[in-house]
């Protein structure tokens, strides 16, 4: 916990009791790598320190448990597994070499930004069979269409528009199976009837990727309020 995500917590939590809501705290534990021993038990503690007392969370029971997002797992791959059908996404078996070598090949182009080439999507059924038959190291990636208009109503800044050429075709099933933030966070505000996303400044850039989501599922997009840092 630092005093921006607690500036947030509090937006959040002050906006549910206005509008007789429901605070809910979930615990989004998906980045194995950056797991650290106690930090949920301090991050809860902090909480009840300054006073901002969840509705449903961990130790809290409700009906939108579970509360970990990483025993959620088999939640993620089902919906997933709709996209994949759906051909809203694909498997990328491409390695860190030739996405290394990607990268280095775009910024000598000095493109804008650096964003996969799709090569994976062009791999016939009978190829993506025999990859998945071999157990070779793959994700699962969203497949953004080109030269989409991609906008959504801020309750900050109004009308915010972009243009889905900006997108990349982001991660939402990384090699050890886990869901990102962006696949997981889509699926659970959903499920979890969430209604408002209030957030910070720094995840405007990411919410485009989450708009195409929700569209791919065929979900009603949450109100969201992407708070300024100062």
């Amino acid at each position: 916990m630092h005093v921006g995500g607690l500036r947030t917590a509090l937006y959040n939590y002050l906006f549910a009791k206005r509008n007789n809501g429901k605070f809910i705290l979930r615990i989004e534990d998906t980045d194995q790598s950056r797991y650290v021993e106690g930090a949920v038990e301090k991050l809860i503690d902090s909480l009840k320190w300054v006073g901002l007392d969840y509705d449903e969370g961990p130790d809290k029971d409700g009906s939108c448990g579970p509360y970990y997002q990483s025993k959620r797992l088999e939640i993620y791959s089902a919906n997933v597994q709709k996209l994949l059908d759906d051909k809203k996404a694909y498997y990328c078996f491409c390695t860190p070499e030739r996405l290394s070598e990607l990268r280095d090949e775009q910024q000598k182009l000095k493109l804008p930004q650096a964003k996969y080439d799709k090569h994976c999507l062009h791999l016939s059924e009978s190829e993506i069979n025999e990859k998945l038959n071999s157990g070779i190291p793959k994700v699962v990636r969203l497949n953004v269409e080109p030269n989409l208009s991609v906008k959504f109503d801020d309750i900050v800044r109004g009308i915010v528009e972009f243009n889905s050429d900006t997108i990349d075709d982001q991660i939402l099933i990384k090699s050890d199976g886990f869901p990102t933030y962006h696949l997981a966070n889509v699926v659970d505000d959903h499920l979890m009837d969430i209604s408002h996303v209030i957030r910070g400044e720094e995840w405007l850039s990411s919410t485009p990727k989450h708009v195409l989501l929700y569209q791919h599922f065929g979900w009603e997009l949450p109100q969201f309020a992407h708070l300024p840092s100062y």
